[in-house]
């Protein structure tokens, strides 16, 4: 036979001959009679055997044969195909299973993650993953199209860039063609799309890939997270967060209608009612905590645009300058609050947003320091000398040619699906996550260089 056909489709074929390609998911031997469940990208339907050949779990297969409906008593209603089966006339064993390293009849989190990350192509099999990974899919064609509608424009922009002082560990990479300087993989494209900005593009996003040295958690993936970032041209605060909260509230209405709303609009909350009230700036406003379908966002706004700097701030001024900036130095202040830069910085307000959800922050944005003297002035104050401040002159010399205000937001993806999914990880949600000391799934890297690539790009690697 010829074209394949997939499994949810032999509901509709009733009495026809068809054939079969996928994943032996269980088998039932009954001596005169066996069962197999086939497994497809599209669902799972019983086959029906006189005969079992040598068959394992997990196996792929062919299967050629009659589609007939089943009894009425054994009607499955389990299975979206549980009330036809497959009367088996040829089976082939295209490729024979070993014996599984761990079961995939479970959700999975009673193993070990390490077993689960180490053979994640068949922890990806189990359909709690199947499902997660393939609502990520959704969730992110949504906002695409969502955004597309509304006049944005998708750009890529490097992954290969320039390390500056931005508030985390940079991963470098060393340049082999010029010796001795290194690239950094971009924490965020936090400086190109605000150059897209003076580049008149007005409406940008991007499904970006960021990576950041940072300690992992169980709500932060260590190494690289995915994040929509958008940035915007002539936009006020309130235009950022009336679009992301339209976006996201037809997104759950259409992808996920079991999900309710704990309010509508979304509350806004000033950073010192949130501290007083909630004591936290990423306060859980669920009405009902043992309910999985309840979501509760919430915009936390008027943050300080400063924080004492501490050692684990990774400015470069720290040590040498109070402050340090609360979000990321290129935050406007409140336009009310400008002339207290130069008499109580502290009291000064920044034009930040962060999205929360179940107590959980799952985006953080700002409108922009457009004026360079004021950008100039931020930099004074969180330390930085003539040196650190060069790093950034390509954005004050950019911002000499017609800069639009603007401002823009990230919501992070990985987290924002850990919530709503209500999966206790964002390795949940991810494919191929790092695991929790910094290795890759399936691939255990990170590896040591050859002395050849060593000798090649001028490294010696000391040994600890």
């Amino acid at each position: 036979m010829g074209k394949r056909t997939l499994a949810i489709e032999t509901t509709k074929l009733v009495g026809k001959k068809v054939r079969l390609l996928g994943w032996v998911n269980s088998i039932r031997d009954h001596g005169k009679i066996a069962f197999i469940d086939l497994r497809d990208r599209s669902a799972m339907v019983q086959c029906v055997f006189s005969s079992l050949p040598k068959l394992t779990v997990e196996s792929v297969v062919e299967v050629v044969g009659v589609v007939s409906e089943r009894p009425e008593k054994l009607v499955n209603p389990n299975l979206e195909t549980g009330k036809v089966e497959i009367e088996v006339e040829h089976l082939e064993v295209i490729s024979l299973a070993s014996e599984l390293p761990l079961p995939l009849d479970t959700d999975g989190l009673e193993i070990e993650e390490a077993v689960r990350l180490k053979y994640r192509y068949l922890d990806l099999r189990r359909p709690r993953m199947t499902k997660n990974i393939r609502n990520r899919f959704k969730v992110l064609q949504f906002v695409r199209n969502w955004l597309f509608e509304r006049d944005f424009v998708e750009i890529e922009t490097p992954i290969l860039t320039k390390t500056t002082p931005e508030g985390a560990r940079d991963f470098i990479v060393p340049s082999r063609l010029q010796p001795g300087k290194f690239y950094a993989l971009p924490q965020s494209p936090q400086q190109y799309k605000q150059l897209l900005m003076v580049a008149g593009f007005e409406r940008y996003f991007q499904i970006a890939r960021c990576f950041r040295d940072e300690d992992p958690r169980a709500d932060r993936a260590y190494g690289e997270f995915t994040q929509l970032d958008i940035e915007m041209s002539f936009v006020t605060q309130d235009d950022i967060l009336t679009l992301i909260e339209e976006m996201f509230t037809e997104m759950i209405k259409k992808l996920f209608p079991n999900k309710k709303f704990t309010k509508e609009p979304w509350p806004r909350i000033s950073h010192h009612e949130a501290m007083e009230k909630y004591g936290s700036d990423k306060p859980d406003l669920r009405k009902d905590k043992n309910n999985p379908d309840e979501l509760a966002f919430a915009w936390v706004i008027d943050f300080p645009l400063f924080s004492e700097q501490t050692k684990e701030d990774f400015f470069y001024g720290s040590g040498k300058s109070k402050w340090a900036p609360s979000h990321h130095m290129f935050t406007a202040p409140h336009p009310d609050d400008i002339p207290l830069l130069d008499k109580d910085p502290g009291r000064v307000r920044g034009l930040q947003h962060d999205l929360v959800l179940n107590g959980f922050e799952v985006g953080g944005g700002s409108i922009r320091i457009h004026q360079p003297e004021i950008q100039d002035k931020v930099f004074d104050l969180i330390g930085f000398t003539e040196e650190q401040k060069h790093q950034f002159d390509h954005m004050l010399t950019a911002f000499k040619y017609g800069v639009p205000p603007h401002g823009g937001i990230a919501p992070g993806i990985d987290r924002l699906l850990m919530v709503i999914l209500g999966q206790p990880s964002l390795r949940e949600v991810i494919a191929f996550p790092m695991s929790s000391n910094g290795t890759t799934s399936v691939l255990d890297a990170p590896s040591e260089a050859t002395d050849e690539q060593l000798q090649e790009l001028g490294i010696k690697v000391a040994k600890k």
